[in-house]
């Protein structure tokens, strides 16, 4: 036990199990990635000993500090970066704002907020470079398998004022009817780890499919991250090719890429973030459509050059 954790915290630390670390020596990819290229998708975890865990979380992750995350950026040629807020820490973004204004590259956020959230707190999250608000059904203690956006709707039409998108984690294949709940949403919405369809990974799965027809409308963008999370190989996961192509070729245009570092919760080996690079020399196998998933559309949604 950490000298600076007291007993209380100590005991909320130790409530979910443990996960593995992140591998600490990054390779150089193979592929040289573009100039200004974006993670779209990483989590900042600690110290444990200054931040508590929130006591209903699923997990307990090792300290991933900045230090680390950049320096995994540096190995893999990645000059921006998208920060968002993991679920170990429910609605208490200290550590995210904290590596946000700590960070030497340009940086946005996605927050977990709930109803409660004032006003002035809003502002002050956007201030500080959040341009999203994280909805997670999938790792928490009690998912419900339903999504019910009644109160969702409600916090997004606060949130249109600040051009903030919704980012959901959750299951595609089990939302057959993912455009239509989804039709009239108010503000963009993107889905993380490629719709985290479950395998075998079919692309004529009815929950994907919905997911190509929401991102026909133009308000839907979709996460090439956690490939060893939906998988049912080990790397390089040959069984995600079909679905990232899909995705790529069907809205290049709002295709996101990210590192899902520091890969937490996986029950697979942990991968090197330089052959998590490499995958996309199969995914995206076009430079140029590769160039514009990983800078030109983080640039659009995350509003970096504005």
């Amino acid at each position: 036990m950490s000298p600076d954790l007291d007993p209380a915290l100590h005991e909320a630390h130790s409530a979910a199990p443990h996960c593995a670390a992140y591998n600490p020596d990054p390779r150089v990819p193979h592929i040289t990635l573009p100039p200004l290229s974006c993670d779209c998708h990483a989590h900042i975890c600690g110290p444990a000993a200054r931040y508590p865990y929130a006591r209903e979380r699923i997990y307990t992750p090792p300290d991933a500090l900045l230090p680390a995350y950049l320096n995994m950026l540096q190995a893999i040629g990645v000059q921006r970066a998208v920060l968002v807020q993991p679920s170990v820490y429910g609605t208490d973004n200290r550590v995210l704002l904290k590596a946000m204004n700590e960070s030497p590259l340009a940086v946005r956020g996605v927050a977990v907020i709930d109803h409660s959230v004032s006003d002035d707190e809003l502002e002050r999250l956007h201030q500080a470079g959040v341009r999203g608000a994280r909805f997670n059904l999938v790792d928490v203690r009690n998912p419900s398998g339903q999504l019910d956006l009644s109160p969702v709707r409600d916090l997004a039409e606060r949130l249109a004022r600040f051009a903030w998108h919704a980012e959901f984690l959750l299951h595609a294949d089990d939302y057959p009817d993912l455009d239509r709940l989804f039709a009239d949403f108010p503000l963009d919405i993107v889905f993380g780890h490629l719709g985290y369809v479950r395998p075998p990974l079919a692309v004529d799965n009815r929950g994907f499919q919905a997911l190509l027809t929401l991102l026909d409308s133009g308000r839907c963008w979709v996460k090439l991250t956690g490939p060893m999370r939906i998988s049912a190989d080990e790397m390089p996961y040959p069984d995600v090719i079909p679905l990232a192509r899909t995705l790529v070729d069907r809205a290049p245009e709002r295709v996101l890429w990210g590192s899902d570092w520091p890969h937490v919760i996986i029950n697979k080996a942990m991968p090197n973030d330089g052959d998590l690079v490499d995958l996309l020399a199969s995914w995206i196998p076009d430079t140029d459509r590769r160039r514009q998933v990983l800078v030109d559309n983080p640039d659009l949604l995350y509003g970096f050059s504005a």
